[in-house]
């Protein structure tokens, strides 16, 4: 309750960037890295002989400025390379209840795990364990299964190139293919999406696109918190005169105006325009609005020809079905459910119409309703009718959040393996996959909870915060007999456990990963196809971590023996043997160790961004078409979107604080529009309950300030993880099985204490 009385709001910033933004980098550099320790790290951060950011997965242009990062990467970095640990002592001071009653910021702020600790059955607190007796443990229990299927190998986007090779490797040479990740969570939909309408389920454009693009579409995501270099190329692209179009329901300060701290403009003035346009969406009315665009755009066709018919008859199927459902639809119903006025869509088509050029970006804020394939495959409609695919300035951009997350997805994390790559994997290591599909988050989630699953293991990630559900994921593991977590800092995914638990400390990015006198490096995969090196550059604040490369193959050389067709301890003591793997199982990564040594870095393929080419059935790509999803609301029902902060990542949080949306001192607020609550007999500042309605269940959260905000009527936002017991399980996405956290029935009452 203290917090929440300390929490003050004042008006939503103008402009983000700026010196604000340097002061705050520096501000977490120092102090949690240290005046040597944090500057050294991000002097070397996202350079082609440093490390990648442990942040989101924005590329970086190949001539790199000497400052390659943003304020929440500094502040990323900096939270890894932090000089505080976790360790024996730690543990045997803080039983599991005490750790259970702080909230994930203190947890992470007790800095770097530093030895493997063993959590027995029936224990209060965890131990200290040896390495050996570690892998002993594990390598017991996965060999105690009846089948292969009973273990789930979980993957978070922090994890290499690699590493994940090598984990997706393990599952499947143990015999199963339960590979959930954090893919599943957040841009499955847009994997699935595309991969049904172009072939391909990766975004179709280069960073230098965007120094070509005539317009620039932003849907459902805030790149000034979330991805802040993206900034400096909107910028550009303002600055040249290219449109910038915001579709959100918030219009966030990172669209609006940008102080560039590596321009000494971004040090006066008011700094640059970035979107001309916001279009404030309501809460799921993405498809209805994107099908609006459309209808303006049919419109400007019969008046001077702004469709590319050439590029839809050569290139496309389908148009003729979308067009009649266009046509049948209503402006009312378009309006209605998409809650932007018809002139704001009229405005958005014609700058959609008259670019030759155009990019469509999006993140979380469409990936994660029950309509979420929809959202993705309305987009790529848009792109269709001017024809932009395969052309310079054109295209699909998904926008990862994790900095190697469709890495992980191109190594082979994935749940549902395609029979050519089992195929090359058994052609590799002479051992037969399993072909049968295994299950992805919320699967796992389900199968643990009917006892299923007896070991579930995490390379990274927060498993527990970052699922649906709080309360049925946290039950579901504790029926495992054993949970594992590969990790570098504490979380409460170290809390909520499996009968027995085991913390195994891992290296982190920045950190220096040695083989003798010889540091190895590792590679990942951004939000646009490029591979990279990556190599730390800090001294390890423990001898006792290793690298998730040498954990993995530890286990599989438990598992498997000196004799298995897969040479595990030749792997963890040589990277680029495992990269000469990559290279004849991956498509793309053929040659990769002397495209690396060469250059540093290389661009996969991509059929659809090189060629023009879709790799469909159909041979073309497809249109769709979607029906508008409506969610009815009963009186006193509001749509609740669950945001990050400014000062967040993921579910890693650095301060209680939102500098951008005015909110300080705490996380447990509720935006909601000013009219909404004064209808409700509601108030700004109030604490309030909040309950969602599921198919006839309720799940309530106590003790949350309303805050009044800017945001469609009939909606309402608040932060992410702390909304997620609110999200049923089975509340998911169509078609991907993501869970539908942008989009909850809830209601709100005055708090009861």
């Amino acid at each position: 309750m203290n917090r929440k009385k300390r929490l003050k709001t004042v008006p939503p910033a103008e402009t983000a960037g700026g010196l604000t933004a340097v002061a705050n980098a520096l501000r977490h550099a120092m102090g949690r890295a240290g005046w040597l320790r944090g500057p050294a790290a991000l002097a070397r951060t996202n350079q082609l002989d440093g490390f990648d950011c442990p942040g989101c997965a924005w590329p970086e242009s190949r001539n790199r400025s000497h400052a390659e990062f943003c304020e929440n990467g500094a502040k990323a970095v900096a939270d890894e390379a932090s000089k505080a640990t976790a360790g024996p002592g730690f543990f045997a001071r803080h039983s599991i209840e005490e750790l259970r009653q702080q909230d994930g910021r203190w947890l992470n702020a007790q800095g770097r795990l530093t030895h493997p600790m063993v959590l027995r059955e029936g224990d209060s607190h965890y131990t200290g364990i040896s390495w050996d007796d570690a892998f002993d443990l594990l390598a017991a229990q996965l060999k105690l299964l009846s089948t292969p299927d009973e273990a789930v190998f979980y993957t978070s986007g922090r994890t290499s190139n690699e590493a994940a090779f090598l984990y997706q490797l393990l599952a499947r040479r143990l015999g199963t293919n339960n590979l959930p990740d954090c893919s599943n969570l957040c841009h499955e939909s847009s994997g699935r999406a595309l991969a049904q309408v172009i072939g391909s389920g990766k975004g179709t454009v280069t960073l230098e696109d965007f120094e070509h693009a005539d317009a620039i579409f932003i849907a459902g995501q805030n790149p000034g918190s979330n991805h802040p270099r993206m900034l400096a190329p909107l910028e550009r692209a303002s600055r040249r005169g290219a449109h910038i179009v915001s579709i959100n329901p918030l219009d966030e300060t990172g669209l609006r105006r940008f102080r560039n701290p590596q321009r000494l403009s971004g040090y006066i003035g008011k700094g640059t325009l970035l979107a001309d346009l916001h279009l404030p969406v309501r809460v799921n009315g993405d498809v209805a609005l994107f099908q609006a665009i459309a209808k303006a755009v049919f419109e400007l066709d019969k008046a001077s020809a702004v469709i590319d018919r050439d590029f839809i008859e050569s290139h496309a199927v389908g148009f003729e079905a979308y067009r009649d459902h266009i046509a049948g639809q209503t402006w009312g119903m378009l309006t209605r459910i998409s809650g932007v006025d018809i002139d704001m869509i009229r405005a958005a088509a014609e700058i959609l119409a008259k670019s030759k050029r155009v990019i469509f970006c999006w993140a979380m804020g469409l990936t994660q309703h029950r309509n979420a394939v929809a959202n993705i495959q309305e987009i790529v409609n848009l792109l269709l009718l001017g024809g932009h695919f395969g052309r310079p300035g054109s295209g699909a951009c998904p926008v990862r959040g994790h900095s190697n997350v469709q890495g992980d997805r191109t190594m082979g994390i994935w749940e549902k393996p395609t029979g050519e790559f089992l195929a090359a994997l058994q052609k590799e290591f002479r051992f037969e996959p399993p072909a049968r599909h295994g299950f992805d988050t919320v699967d796992s989630i389900h199968a643990m909870r009917t006892g299923k699953v007896k070991v579930f293991m995490a390379m990274g990630g927060n498993y527990v915060a970052a699922s649906p559900d709080s309360a049925v994921t946290q039950r579901a593991l504790s029926r495992c007999r054993l949970s594992v977590q590969v990790s570098t800092k504490l979380n409460r995914s170290h809390l909520y456990t499996g009968r027995t638990a085991l913390i195994l400390p891992a290296l982190g990015r920045s950190d220096r990963d040695m083989r003798g006198d010889e540091a190895q490096f590792v590679t990942v995969e951004n939000s646009m196809g490029v591979v990279r090196g990556s190599k730390g550059v800090l001294k390890p604040v423990s001898d006792t971590m290793r690298s998730e490369v040498k954990i993995v193959c530890e286990i599989g050389r438990r598992l498997f023996g000196e004799t298995d067709p897969v040479a595990w301890q030749a792997l963890a003591n040589d990277y680029g043997l495992i990269r000469e793997h990559i290279g004849r199982t991956i498509p793309g990564f053929e040659g990769c160790n002397e495209k690396l040594r060469d250059d540093g870095e290389f661009l996969l393929p991509h059929p659809v961004r090189d060629e023009c080419r879709f790799p469909t059935p159909a041979g073309k790509a497809v249109f769709t078409v979607h029906q508008p999803d409506e969610i009815e609301l009963e009186e006193g029902q509001l749509l609740l979107t669950s945001l990050r902060s400014h000062d967040q990542f993921n579910t890693t949080i650095y301060s209680d604080n939102d500098r951008y949306r005015g909110v300080s001192g705490g996380r447990q607020v509720i935006f909601v529009h000013a009219a909404d609550l004064a209808e409700q007999g509601l108030a700004d500042g109030m604490l309030v309950d909040v309950t969602s309605h599921f198919r006839g269940q309720a799940r309530t959260i106590e003790g949350f300030r309303l805050v009044a905000f800017d945001i469609p009527r009939g909606c309402a936002a608040g932060y992410y993880p702390e909304l997620n017991p609110l999200v049923p399980l089975e509340h998911v996405a169509r078609g991907s099985n993501t869970p539908a956290y942008k989009s909850v029935v809830i209601s709100l009452k005055p708090a009861a204490r």
